[in-house]
Order: C-alpha cells, then sequence, then structure tokens
C-alpha cells in the first residue's frame, strides 16, 4: 500500500457488477488519480463516467465518518467516543438481546458493496457464533430473483455466460436492462462488435425509450409487469414455427412438454395485446432469436425487481433451453448484477436462504460440512431460514427482532416502503450502522455509528457479473480512526464469544484478508463454484479469474454447460411452466398511474459517493417526476410545475418533466435521491413492498400511484459558491424535512444549489437558512426584505464575483431572475455595474438552463445540435468537441439526438 511518495495501485472499480479493473494513483497518502486498468478482462481500460470520477470523490475526507459515535441515552444526540467503548457496546448488547430472547432477536443487513472476505466473516459471525440466519444483504433487493431462477433451471446459481459472448453474440435481448446508463462500459463492447459485424441484431424490451432502447434495431415498448406473456408468446411462435432445438431439448432438458402445453394458448396475437405492442413485432422479436446462430440474453433489475421476478426469469431461461441457446459462445442468459459484489456474497452465503458455497440451509449433511469446517457444534447451525430483508424490517418493526446490525448499506432509502422502514429502526433496542460515510439517511437513526474504510483503503476481492473474481488494493489508508470491515467484523465478533461462549477457541484468531479468502476457498471445494485453486498469491500473479477453479486447473472456465450436463440431480436443465401474472399492485381510478424507478446515468444508489460530486449532477441536476406530455395536458399540468405522487403506502413532492420517452399513463421517477438531497426518503415513499414468493424480492420497479398538481406559491432559490460541497450539503440537509418541497443539488465545480416551496413563508426556517450559508449582512452583502408579502432577497459578492445568494418570494417573477443570477454565479465572472442592479426588474429574466450531455468534457445539449444539424455525424463529434472521447458514456444520448435531428417529430 502506497502511503509516502507517488505510485499506482492496481484494483478494481465500486461500482456495478461489470467489476472494471483500475490503476490508482496516490502520492503521500492521498488518491490523486483512476484510469481504467488496459490489463483488466472486464474492460480494457475503459470506465465509465462514475469509475472515471473515483479519485475527485475520494479527495476529501469531508462528510466521511471518521470515529466511532454512540448515543449515551437512546434519543440523545450521538457522541464521539473510542474504539473500545463503541465495539464493547455492540458485543454487550447483542450478548443481552441474544440471552434473553435467543439468536433470532437479532439480524445483521449487510451489502454487495462489501469485499468478499468481510461478506465471509458476517457470515461466519451470524450463523457461526450468534446461531442465526437472520443475515440479508441489499443484494436481495437486486438479483435474488436471478439467483432463484438459476438455481430452478441449472440446478446451481451462477449466470452460464462470460463478456466474451457480447462480442460473439449474432443476436442480443435486452430485457429490463438499460446497459447505457447501468452497465455503461458493457455497452461499449457491444457497440464496436456491431460496428465490427453489422448484421449483429439488438430487441429491447422495455416500457421506457431509453438511450439504449433507441439504439436498438427493434424496441419492444411492453407495458410494466407483462414479460412472462411476452416470452410465452416469443416461444409459441418457436414451436409451432419449428424453430426449437428438439434434439437439445431431448439430451439435456426436462418438463418441455407440460411447458409446451401451457404455451399453446397464449399466441402471439394474445401475448402482443397483453404488452400493448404489435404481434409482428412479437413475431420478429421470436424469429431473430430462434434463427440467429448465437442468441445472448441480458438482463438487470426490469425482471428482477418484481413480485413475479422467478417467473420472468424462468419465461427467458425456457426461451434459451428451448432453442439450445445455452453453453456455446455468444449465447446463453446472462444476468447482469447491479452491485460490485453482489455475485461474491452469493459465494459466501451471505443471505438468509443460503449457507457458504451454495449449500442449502434446510441440508443437515451441508450444514454439518459448514460447522466442521467453522469447528463449532452442528447443532449451532440453524436448520430454520433467516427473515430475508422485506420480512427482517418487518419483524423489527412488530419487536420480534430487537437489535440490528447494518453494514454498507442504507435502507432508510433504498427499501420499499420507506415509512415503515423508518418506525421498524426507531423501535429497535439497539441500531449499529457501519458505514463510510457519515450523513444518510440510515446513519440519523443509527444508535452506534461504526467509521469504516472504503474504496481504495481496503484489502480483498470482488467477484463480477461473469463470475470473475478480481483483487481490490489500498492505495492509500482509511482516514481519521476508520478501521477495514473485517476488522471490525472481528473485532466485535471475539468480545461475543467471550460473552456467549466463555472459555471456548475463537473462530476469529486469524482474521488477515488472504487467510479468510484461503478459509472461504476450502469450503468451495467439490461444489460447483470450486475455487479451491485460487488463492491471493494466484490472483496477484496470474490476474483475475473466472469460477470454477478447482485446484490443479490452469485457468477457470469461461461458460458453464458446455457440454450440456447441468447441476441437477440427473444433470438435466429443467423448464418451468410459468403463468403471466399481472403486477401486485394495478392502477385503478384512484391510482391511475403506473410508477416505475431506474437510474440516472451519473449517479450511484444513494450518492453517498457521487454526490460529493458537482460534476456527476451536470447531466441531470435536480429530481423530477416525467410523465407523457399527452397526461400532462390532460391535467393541465405544464414543466416545473410541483406535482404530489401518492400510493397507498406513501407520498413525496416533486418537480414534474415532460417525456415523450414513457407510454401513456406510466410515470417515471429515479431512485437515487434521498433524505440528504431531498425533503423525503426519494421515490421509495411509495414503492411497492409485495415481494416474490420464491426469490423475496420487491416489487420495486412498478407500483399504483396518483399525481396532482400542488400549490406551494412560496419558493426560495438560494445558491453558494464554497470550497467544501459536501460539508455544506450535511448542513443543510437537515433544513430540508420542514418545507413542503426542498432539494439540495451541485452545480459547477463549486457551486451548491436549493430549491424549496411551502404554502407559506417560514420566517424561522429561512433565517436559519441565511445563517447555515454564511450570508449575513456586510459591506459586501445586499438585502431586499418585503416582510409582509415574506420576500426576502439576500445578495453576496466576494472578491467582485457573486459569491452567493438567496432568493425567496411568492412572486413567479422571482424563480427565473434566480435562475438567471445563478448562471451568473456559476459563471464566477467579475460582477459589471452597479450592484443594486442585482434587483433591478430588468435583470429578472428567464434564462434557459443548458443541458450538460457529455460530464467529461462539459459538453452542452446547444452545441452538439448545432453540429448535427449542420450534418456532423456523431464520429465526427468526438473530434470537433470531444464529446464521447473519453468514458463513451455519452454517446447513446448524442446518437438519440442525431436520430431526432434526423427525423423531426
Amino acid at each position: 500500500m502506497g502511503k509516502m511518495g507517488r505510485t499506482e495501485t492496481r484494483s478494481t472499480c465500486c461500482y456495478c457488477g461489470t467489476g472494471c479493473g483500475v490503476l490508482i494513483a496516490s502520492e503521500d497518502g492521498r488518491i490523486t488519480g483512476v484510469r481504467g486498468d488496459p490489463q483488466h478482462p472486464a474492460n480494457y481500460g475503459r470506465l465509465c463516467s462514475k469509475g472515471l470520477n473515483l479519485a475527485a470523490s475520494a479527495a476529501s475526507d469531508s462528510g466521511r465518518a471518521l470515529y466511532p459515535e454512540m448515543r449515551p441515552t437512546r434519543h440523545a444526540p450521538r457522541q464521539r467516543v473510542g474504539w473500545d467503548a463503541a465495539l464493547d457496546s455492540v458485543a454487550a448488547g447483542f450478548a443481552s438481546i441474544i440471552r434473553q430472547h435467543g439468536p433470532d432477536a437479532v439480524a445483521f443487513y449487510v451489502s454487495g458493496q462489501l469485499l468478499t472476505e468481510d461478506y465471509y466473516l458476517f457470515n461466519k459471525l451470524a450463523k457461526g457464533v450468534v446461531g442465526t440466519n437472520n443475515i440479508d444483504t441489499n443484494s436481495r433487493l437486486c438479483m435474488s430473483s436471478a439467483v432463484t431462477a438459476y438455481k430452478k433451471a441449472f440446478g446451481a446459481d451462477g449466470p452460464p455466460t462470460c463478456y466474451a459472448d457480447l462480442e460473439q453474440a449474432d443476436c442480443v435481448l435486452f430485457a429490463g436492462s438499460n446497459l447505457a446508463y447501468a452497465h455503461p462500459v458493457l455497452l461499449r463492447r457491444l457497440e464496436e462488435a456491431r460496428a465490427a459485424r453489422p448484421d449483429m441484431r439488438w430487441i429491447v424490451i422495455d416500457p421506457r425509450r431509453t438511450d439504449t432502447a433507441v439504439m436498438a434495431d427493434l424496441h419492444l415498448q411492453i407495458q410494466p409487469g407483462t414479460d412472462v406473456a411476452l416470452f410465452n408468446g416469443m416461444l409459441h411462435h418457436l414451436i409451432w414455427e419449428g424453430l426449437v432445438a428438439e434434439d437439445y431439448i431431448h439430451a439435456h432438458t426436462e418438463g418441455f412438454a407440460e411447458l409446451k402445453q401451457m404455451v399453446r394458448n397464449t399466441t402471439p396475437k394474445m401475448a402482443a395485446e397483453i404488452c400493448g405492442i404489435r404481434e409482428e413485432d412479437l413475431i420478429q422479436a421470436a424469429e431473430w432469436f430462434g434463427h440467429s446462430p448465437a442468441s445472448l440474453s441480458l438482463y438487470c433489475m426490469g425482471l428482477n425487481q418484481s413480485s413475479h421476478g422467478t417467473d420472468k426469469n424462468l419465461a427467458l431461461i425456457n426461451l434459451h433451453l428451448a432453442t439450445g441457446q445455452i453453453g456455446k459462445p455468444g449465447a446463453g442468459p446472462f444476468s447482469l448484477t447491479g452491485q460490485p459484489n453482489a455475485m461474491g456474497g452469493r459465494e459466501v452465503g451471505g443471505m438468509a436462504t443460503m449457507l457458504a458455497a451454495h449449500r442449502d440451509i434446510d441440508n443437515a449433511a451441508h450444514r454439518a460440512e459448514v460447522a466442521a469446517h467453522w469447528g463449532v457444534p452442528a447443532e449451532r447451525l440453524s436448520a430454520t431460514p433467516g427473515l430475508p430483508a422485506i420480512a427482517m424490517f418487518d419483524a423489527l418493526q412488530q419487536g420480534r427482532i430487537k437489535a440490528i446490525w447494518i453494514a454498507c448499506s442504507n435502507p432508510a432509502h433504498s427499501l420499499p416502503n420507506l415509512p415503515q422502514v423508518r418506525a421498524a429502526l426507531a423501535r429497535a433496542e439497539l441500531v449499529v450502522v457501519q458505514d463510510a460515510f457519515a450523513h444518510t439517511d440510515t446513519t440519523a437513526l443509527a444508535d452506534i455509528l461504526l467509521p469504516a474504510a472504503t474504496w481504495g483503503e481496503k484489502e480483498g476481492t470482488v467477484t463480477n457479473s461473469e463470475r470473475r473474481i478480481s483483487r481490490v488494493r489500498a492505495a492509500v489508508p482509511p482516514p481519521g480512526e476508520a478501521q477495514s470491515d473485517g476488522w471490525i467484523v472481528s473485532q466485535i465478533a471475539r468480545r461475543l464469544e467471550v460473552l456467549l461462549y466463555p472459555g471456548a477457541a475463537s473462530l476469529f484468531a486469524d482474521t488477515e484478508v488472504a487467510s479468510v479468502f484461503d478459509e472461504h476457498c476450502a469450503l468451495t471445494t467439490g461444489r460447483d463454484l470450486d475455487i479451491s485453486g485460487l488463492s491471493h498469491a494466484v490472483l496477484d500473479s496470474a490476474g483475475p479469474q473466472q469460477w470454477p477453479l478447482p485446484a490443479g486447473a490452469e485457468q477457470g472456465q469461461a461458460r458453464r454447460y458446455v457440454d450440456g450436463v447441468f447441476a441437477t440431480a440427473n444433470g438435466r436443465a429443467r423448464f418451468h411452466a410459468v403463468r403471466y401474472q399481472p403486477p401486485a399492485e394495478n392502477v385503478s381510478a384512484h391510482y391511475p398511474f403506473r410508477l416505475l424507478t431506474g437510474r440516472l446515468r451519473d449517479q450511484w444508489h444513494g450518492m453517498s459517493r457521487t454526490g460529493r460530486l458537482p460534476q456527476l449532477f451536470a447531466h441531470c441536476p435536480e429530481p423530477a417526476l416525467e410523465m407523457h406530455p399527452d397526461d400532462a395536458a390532460r391535467r393541465d399540468l405544464q414543466a416545473g410545475d410541483l406535482v404530489r405522487i401518492s400510493s397507498k403506502r406513501g407520498q413525496l413532492v416533486l418537480p414534474l418533466a415532460i417525456s415523450r420517452e414513457l407510454p401513456g399513463g406510466t410515470v417515471f421517477a429515479a431512485m437515487h435521491w434521498n433524505g440528504q438531497f431531498l425533503n423525503s426518503g426519494g421515490i421509495n415513499e411509495a414503492s411497492q413492498p409485495q415481494v416474490d414468493d420464491q426469490s423475496f424480492q420487491p416489487e420495486l420497479k412498478h407500483a399504483a400511484v396518483k399525481v396532482e398538481k400542488i400549490s406551494l406559491p412560496w419558493r426560495v432559490t438560494a445558491a453558494l459558491r464554497c470550497d467544501d460541497l459536501p460539508a455544506m450539503q450535511a448542513r443543510l440537509a437537515p433544513l430540508l424535512c420542514q418545507c413542503s418541497y426542498a432539494a439540495i443539488a451541485l452545480h459547477g465545480p463549486d457551486v451548491l444549489l436549493l430549491r424549496a416551496a411551502h404554502a407559506t413563508a417560514l420566517a424561522d426556517w429561512l433565517q436559519q437558512l441565511l445563517d447555515v450559508l454564511g450570508l449575513h449582512p456586510g459591506p459586501d452583502v445586499l438585502e431586499y426584505r418585503d416582510d409582509r408579502r415574506g420576500v426576502v432577497k439576500r445578495v453576496a459578492w466576494a472578491d467582485g464575483r457573486l459569491s452567493g445568494f438567496v432568493f425567496a418570494s411568492s412572486s413567479a417573477t422571482d424563480v427565473p431572475a434566480a435562475d438567471s443570477l445563478l448562471q451568473q454565479l456559476q459563471a464566477g465572472e467579475a460582477w459589471q455595474g452597479s450592484r443594486l442592479t442585482v434587483f433591478a426588474p430588468a435583470g429578472q429574466r428567464a434564462v434557459a438552463r443548458e443541458k450538460i450531455v457529455c460530464q467529461c468534457r462539459q459538453v452542452g445539449e446547444t452545441a452538439i445540435r448545432q453540429c448535427l444539424e449542420r450534418g456532423e455525424s456523431v464520429a465526427h463529434l468526438k473530434n470537433t468537441l470531444g464529446c464521447g472521447s473519453v468514458c463513451g458514456s455519452c454517446v447513446p444520448e448524442i446518437k438519440r439526438m442525431a436520430a431526432s435531428v434526423a427525423q423531426p417529430a
């Protein structure tokens, strides 16, 4: 680990499941740069906009959890304490509850962003020391339906495909995956493959016309939740047109006769009517998929986050098995994981419904194997499956679980039905949160906060979507008193062992990272994911490796089931006759809109990392609810209006945005905005907590809502130039919830923007805002005030330039005036003329804010559109404007713009 001098450290990106290799530049204990690792087989040097900005996100310790904190009493503010006091309190609290109420009265909620070794230690602590299976992960929210479907169809978890299939596929079917935003580096690989092989066909299945859908040869814009009907209709056509692989079905599968009988009545016409698409488009998709020498499907949250997510996965897998599109180059059902180590968590059994190395909790022999490996009595491993995420927080609210330990996750933002989640955490006797960042919606509810190391500061491994294990290495030490996740777990585990089993040998005697990995590898021996041939030393010398890689093997297996032998008892894959069922919550007269949720291009999850960087707000600077223009017109709504989105569970207020990329009757909101940037927990205030009864994954993608215009005439626009944006954002966040609407965004390199609205003027709140911003009366501060009308305008200068302002008024003309002032603040130019003109009506004109399309080069929409209208190609724009020439994440949007210029509406 480089602590002094200039050095470069080979590691892995901490964002999506692509698992890109990175090279971290550091100097004197600080990360100074990041570039893609040209030797890593996942990305070959490419990085997306988020990955390219990792160094900037790590540049400041501001907002980091730097030392342990505890509440002296249940409702008192947390205070700084030493590590021993914090660790002793966690262990004592858990031990007391376990003695009084049993091991299932405590729970652990961990994360797909933990390293595999950390995951392993948490699993060992919960199941081997405490004796509970109440350990689940936020990966439950993103990929558990894919896990369940793989096990039901093939007998074991794990994608049978690899990234090399991207270049070798002839037909690529995207199902519920906006690859352009969620896995942009993989999209770059596909784009290059299609450029080299123009006959490659892309089929995108998505209710929204996303940047990925625009690039497709065929976009099936289905009604939300109708995927099973679509796949069954495609299978009907494949069967009755003789496009199935009879020999493969006979030799390698079972259950096809029952499936064939079931889909007999699901004609393409019937399926198309359910899906809301043209029958000929459904047939075209089936023809391309069936005739293709190699068909690859890429799927993500759109399939998984559903109350019928397992069925959707199985219906898609049926298409692959029926056509023999598996176990060969360019073919197979490929579930793309959303988090960097969701796969690693599955490998170590870090979920409530599984044991290590893909073993089953209800199998006594499997429990005995794990117990023997850990050196504990077999009866200590519970035979009762633990509570998965949604049920875990239900039990917390009901008082059946008394204490919860949350690591590297933010459930008070990411779980559905947030009002209930907050109530559950409020009722708990003990909430322990282990996180690298001090200010999240969940850390605010913690009784004990344990500061953890984060990306660039810790050692271990992660497994990406193609089963490839990569090393993660520390480039710098963690700041303050923060410690690695594995160290924290081990310290508390040893204390718990003393309290629960005095005199017994510790299971955590050797917790060096390499030793933990070796212990994990040994537990996989003979299993389908056998990695007994791996170690940190092997990974260090040979580079990232795919599993399985048993002892004696020179390299891992790129594709699984090449020989047609599956991990089932008889070696045959299983078809599953799954029928279409509507979403868990249908629209009604009272809740007439289908709410969809998804990602923004440049933000990540709860924004604790990406929300520190102004440049990552440039593409989509503020939250919004998107609605089709016809739906908006019927309700007399316009862009920028504040609307209340309500479901049966909760509500929130957002500005309205008009979008033709949605079908009528559907609205969309991004998942990222939360209580640190918004006056609510975000869109999950209204989302659907219903779970798939096989995978226990919630239906986060779809809910029935109503949308109403809300009158909030008192508007506040505040902006400030400051050196430490994360610190200022954290200071302002507690003010947000006092308004009917409020949101924070970062603009330019050093400007923070706050917008707020309320029915009436909030004088006390406004004074608090001015105090936090530091806009106090003085020679460089001008103020205009009309208390009768609730008008306050205060503007500050520094060194002859605007440095900040607050405009609070019930006048509609003051919002565009504030936006005009914001542009001047961002420009940073010297103020011209009298300062008194800042309040003059002549300066109060609406100025359209430029949308930044290319974040890397800060190229705006206007410049790109002007070039396209002059006939310049997308390739030429890379040379003239530079857009798309760095990470390439903006290329899909530029292609969308080019198409709109060529074919105006």
